[in-house]
């Protein structure tokens, strides 16, 4: 079974078990989030039709474990003007929130 939420104006695909990062917000590690904006819910062999919701379905929710925080990649930002001398390098890293998916309900 898999399932489709949105969090953060992000629309990400998980199933059960799946470790993904999220934006960070105020959450202790080994908390407890339900994600409770849920457009679509599906099962992996395609043996059954996908339940899709207009925009959100009702009543389904996936609750997830928070495991901690994690870093993104280091992005690295060059600027550059030709002719003047001057060249510089920036970098930035993300910082998100590490969840495992526990259950999806719907």
């Amino acid at each position: 079974m898999y399932a489709i939420i949105e969090d953060s104006g992000t629309q990400i695909k998980l199933k059960q078990g799946d470790l993904i990062d999220i934006d960070l917000r105020d959450a202790d590690d080994g908390a407890v989030i339900t994600f409770d904006r849920v457009l679509a819910i599906g099962d992996a062999s395609g043996t059954t039709a996908a339940k899709i919701g207009r925009p959100y379905l009702s009543g389904a929710t996936v609750t997830a474990k928070v495991l901690g925080e994690a870093d993104g990649p280091k992005v690295l930002v060059g600027k550059y003007k030709r002719r003047k001398g001057y060249r510089k390098t920036i970098g930035h890293r993300q910082h998100y929130i590490r969840v495992e998916i526990l259950s999806i309900a719907g």
